[in-house]
Order: structure tokens, then sequence, then C-alpha cells
């Protein structure tokens, strides 16, 4: 049986999930701007029709938003990654595998569709998400991943496509590939692109056609599986169990510039807070943390940054454990005179939580901080993340990012609920 897989990707996500619940944006340039409201990190259609690029920074965007009238939106992570579940969650209605690639793209196996209903079963696919979630997406379908990231392009790209190309026809194959740039193909950087234009190779056909042994050398193994999946081999298959995490990192720039040992203590409980949440959903534990922080490279201000890594005794997941290590390591590395941009934690060397290894004497209530841990998380889901914390995190910090565009989270707090009128 030959493989196919489909790639649904949710159109201009982060601008559809802002439109969802503010109709009156259809149709109106959107932007939504990164952490700190700092530059552009999505657009929607108009928006891009004027030009406006990836990456501008947001103070160069008052004069096109006063001419064009441009909605400008904080990014609202929350709604995002709710919304995003759900599409995730609809997308099991076909197959329970489900590879979901990032917050708006996925992959399904669809093999056992037969060819000449391709494309009924993509619009099907599409028309659902719609109804279901409100939120538009394009689908390419095609023998190998790759090919199926170039045939979600052409429903992007093409009207006439309704949002859906099945990619399968070894003429059509040939000639997308014909059209293709070398640089537009899923997996080729900046690196490889140069390498391969060294060398006039420039279409993704003039790669399908270039001997394996050469690829080998000038690509590795990683290029040389990109070129089969070209030629309709799929040597990606689906991740349906995505490997264990080996760290997590919890860091962000700040609102406005930190200078006292205080506000950077809250800062790195905070962050320390939420990564101990990561380690209890994925049920690990860490026995190395890791605390950093950094002035801001940008300016002409006196330049700090210093970090600190400490091995714990005993793996842990406890909140309060991990508040505690972090503060001594900020205490280690802070020094006055200085104005803090950005701090963070890593937390690394996972253990399963069943499998920590305890000290003889160990004297700690694991199975008390078990249960505390498991009613915060229960509170916390319950009733929205913070309404039950440590003291040691503040109570209204001011060095907090900035989302002063930031729409209602519509989906996961009660108070933010659209209001019908």
């Amino acid at each position: 049986m030959k493989a196919l897989f489909a790639l649904i990707d949710c159109n201009n996500f982060y601008v559809s999930c802002e439109r969802l619940f503010q109709p009156a944006l259809l149709g109106k340039p959107v932007v939504v701007l990164s952490n700190n409201d700092g530059c552009v990190i999505a657009r929607s259609a108009e928006a891009k029709a004027l030009g406006i690029p990836m990456g501008l920074p947001a103070f160069k965007l008052t004069d096109l938003v006063k001419e064009h009238s441009i909605e400008v939106f904080s990014s609202n992570y929350t709604l995002y990654g709710d919304l995003s579940a759900r599409v995730m969650t609809t997308l099991t209605q076909w197959t329970p595998e489900v590879e979901v690639y990032s917050i708006d793209e996925a992959f399904l196996q669809c093999s056992l569709v037969p060819p000449g209903a391709l494309t009924a079963y993509g619009q099907t696919i599409r028309a659902t998400i719609q109804q279901w979630t409100g939120i538009p997406v394009s689908i390419g379908i095609a023998p190998t991943k790759t090919l199926a990231k170039l045939a979600n392009r052409l429903a992007k790209r093409s009207p006439a496509a309704q949002g859906v190309v099945a990619l399968t026809s070894p003429s059509e194959i040939e000639a997308t590939l014909a059209q293709t740039r070398i640089e537009d193909i899923w997996g080729i950087g900046r690196g490889y692109t140069r390498r391969l234009h060294a060398h006039e190779i420039r279409t993704a056909l003039q790669l399908r056609q270039v001997n394996d042994r050469w690829v080998r050398q000038a690509l590795g193994i990683v290029g040389l599986r990109l070129v089969w999946e070209l030629r309709g081999l799929s040597c990606l298959p689906l991740e349906l169990c995505p490997p264990p995490k080996q760290s997590v990192m919890v860091s962000r720039s700040f609102g406005r510039p930190i200078t006292t040992l205080t506000e950077m203590r809250e800062a790195v409980a905070t962050y320390m807070t939420r990564a101990a949440e990561k380690l209890r959903r994925h049920h690990v534990a860490a026995g190395v943390v890791t605390v950093f922080l950094m002035t801001n490279r940008f300016t002409d201000e006196p330049q700090y940054s210093n970090s600190v890594t400490m091995p714990l005794p005993v793996a842990t997941q406890d909140t309060a454990a991990l508040i505690g290590y972090a503060l001594r390591g900020v205490e280690q590395i802070f020094r006055e005179g200085y104005r803090y941009q950005k701090a963070g934690v890593i937390l690394t060397a996972f253990v399963p939580a069943h499998q920590v290894q305890t000290p003889l004497f160990d004297q700690h209530d694991r199975e008390r901080s078990q249960k505390l841990m498991a009613a915060m998380d229960t509170i916390n889901t319950a009733w929205g993340s913070g309404t039950i914390r440590y003291a040691a995190v503040g109570l209204r910090p001011a060095w907090m990012m900035r989302w002063a565009r930031r729409s209602p989270r519509y989906t996961t707090r009660w108070e933010e609920l659209a209001v019908v009128r």
C-alpha cells in the first residue's frame, strides 16, 4: 500500500484566532505582535499585500497603521493554544494517526482513501474544521511529507484549488518541482541553498535529478532523504509518539528593565512555577536546574550576563523545592548596577516521576508534596493559571511582559467570555 500524507495548515493562524471572535476584522489588514509587543509575527493576507514583512519592529508600524487602518494585536498564546488543540482534536475524527507538527500544522495518514476521492476528502476535512472551530485551513496531499508541504503551498496560493491540492500524478509532481525554487523546499535552509546554487541547482526538479552519491557528499544523509522524498519515496513517517523531552526552558523578556534583586527573584520564581507545571504535565522530575539572566545587548548601557547550573541532590517536580533552588542561583549571579532585560530557567536531567531515587534517610514527605502539587494543578486548570501560587512570584509585578493590545482569552477565562448583546 503506497503511503499518502495530508498536511493540514491553519491559514494565518494567529490572525484567524483574532478574527474568530471579532468578525468585523474580516477583510481588514491585521497583524499580531511578539512578546512585549516587539515585532510582527503574524499578518493577514491584507497586511501582506501592504508589504508589511515578518519581524518588522512595532514602532515602524505607526505611520502604516494610521494610513491603512491596520488592526494591531498583542500575542494571545492562551487563546491560540486552546484553538489549536480544538483543531487537532477535530482531525482525529478521520484517523487516529495524527502528527501534530506545530501549533498550526498537522500531518495525517490517508493511504486508504481512493486516489479519485482525495480532493473531496480534503474538502470535507476543511469544511468540518471551519464549521466546528471557525479556523480556515489549507490541505496538501501527496506521497511524502515533503511533497505534501509543496501541495499545501499550492493550496494556499491558488484560488482555484479552494484550499485543497492533491499532488499524486507523476506529471503534476514534476511540473510542480520544476516551478519550485530550492529555498522553498521544506528542510532547505540558507546553507544548503548557497551550496546548491554554487552548483547551478536552483529548482526542486534539478535537485531531484542529482546523483545520490553527490547529494550524500554535499548535503549528508538528511539531504539524501530529502531528495528521495522529492522522488516520491517516503523517508519521514508520521511521529505519532513524540520523543520525550530532554529539557524544559521558560524565559521571557521583561516589560521594562529590572534593576533590583527583589524583582529578579519574583521573575525567576514565576518562570520556575511554569517550568514545574510542565514537568508534572510530562510526568518527569528534574535533576539539574540552570538559571540565567542578561542585559539588553542592543543598547549602549553596561552589559552583563551570567548563569549558574545546580545539580539537585534528589530529582524533583515540586514547585516549592525548585523555586528554592532557583532563588539561590539568582542570588549567586545577580549584580547591582545593571538594567536586566531577560531571565530564565532551564530544567534538565529528567527521570520518570515514579522512579526518583531518594536517599535512605530522606526526611521530605513526598506523598504530601505530590498531593499538594496535584491540588494546585487542578485548581489552576479549572480557574486559570496563577489562581493559587507561591508568594515568591509577587502580587502585581510591574516587570511583566507588555501586552497592551491583547484580546480577551475567550475560551479559557470565565471573566473574559464573549458577551452577546
